[in-house]
């Protein structure tokens, strides 16, 4: 038996210009702020010139999450703002919530800001019989009706690959080594307190146009404490930059800062794109040798107030940009030129 193709003898001929691939209509843009960042969410609208979409989120005595939206959304292109921090399973159901009340309100599409997903870390089956807890949230964030994802430095860029709809995938570097530029830091030298960070840790480096350097670390369990042995190239007489994605306790970066300054390092300097900081992690930062951390704006959650050592800086008008190129079906990757080039 011959097999038909689209090509047989008894397809029609079809002639003149080919047909443009459907594309919806832009609908109005609106911001939906979950409680989660409801400070980064109104920052963003402000960067936009648009209002917040007036919402409620509520948790009753016994745990359950209530979400309503107080505004017609129907047509409109939604951008929802809820990061997945501490408390991070009651963020996460909150999220899921508002996805799903925005797709049963009509609206065009929605698009999931997440600013810190903490569930990245799990990205990964390293230990028998344990959950890969980054790829269930994301059959979860598809299965409530997202139609895409906005998030920053995902603990591993492969995480995108778990999701079957787009992920625009922000950096916070660009941001970060603005405000280092600002500092003027002599003989400056960036660090990676691990070779999981080295090749983020290069980019740093081509930013700000200065050499890196890399730690060794070692973690023996999942106490969220580590401790950085050795560092591989020269940092004496140097100031050094220590960067990473996120810190929880502080450990790897006040371990790091430790033996730079065993190695000869002057001063010590930090930048994290998400402070998490647990119980007790500002009051150890605060007591390290670390001159000043830089951390963004993801996470509006804290523990106790930051140390006098740590500056927050805002990723706002880069959520922003990111929303209104996603918006306009411009490109996201021309918000971050490359230094090679």
């Amino acid at each position: 038996m011959r097999r038909m193709n689209a090509a047989s003898d008894h397809s029609p001929v079809r002639s003149g210009p080919r047909a443009e691939p459907f594309q919806a209509p832009q609908g109005d843009l609106a911001v939906v702020p979950g409680s989660g960042n409801p400070i980064l969410a109104q920052a963003i609208a402000d960067c936009l010139d648009v209002p917040l979409v007036p919402c409620h989120s509520h948790v009753f005595s016994e745990g359950n999450v209530f979400v309503r939206v107080k505004e017609n959304v129907r047509g409109r292109d939604v951008y929802v703002v809820q990061g997945v921090h501490y408390p991070v399973n009651d963020n996460f159901m909150e999220l899921l919530f508002w996805i799903d009340a925005l797709k049963r309100a009509s609206a065009q599409s929605v698009t999931a800001v997440i600013p810190f997903f903490s569930y990245a870390k799990g990205d990964k089956k390293d230990e028998p019989r344990v959950s890969i807890r980054a790829r269930v949230c994301a059959d979860a964030i598809e299965a409530a009706g997202a139609d895409r994802v906005l998030t920053m430095d995902l603990h591993s860029p492969q995480i995108q690959g778990f999701f079957r709809i787009p992920v625009d995938h922000l950096y916070g570097r660009h941001t970060l080594c603005e405000r280092v530029s600002a500092m003027e830091i002599p003989d400056l030298v960036v660090c990676s307190p691990d070779t999981g960070f080295a090749k983020d840790a290069v980019d740093y480096a081509r930013v700000l146009d200065v050499p890196a350097v890399f730690g060794s670390k070692q973690r023996t369990s999942h106490d969220e404490q580590a401790e950085v042995l050795e560092v591989v190239g020269d940092v004496e007489g140097k100031n050094v930059l220590v960067v990473d994605d996120f810190t929880i306790s502080g450990g790897s970066l006040i371990s790091a800062a430790d033996v730079l300054k065993q190695r000869g390092a002057g001063e010590i300097y930090a930048a994290v794109s998400h402070g998490v900081f647990s119980s007790g992690a500002a009051e150890r930062i605060g007591g390290s040798v670390i001159k000043k951390m830089l951390i963004t704006d993801t996470i509006e959650t804290a523990f106790e107030p930051l140390p006098e050592n740590v500056e927050v800086v805002s990723v706002a008008p880069l959520f922003a940009s990111a929303i209104q190129s996603v918006h306009e079906r411009t490109s996201v990757s021309e918000l971050f030129p490359d230094p090679r080039s």
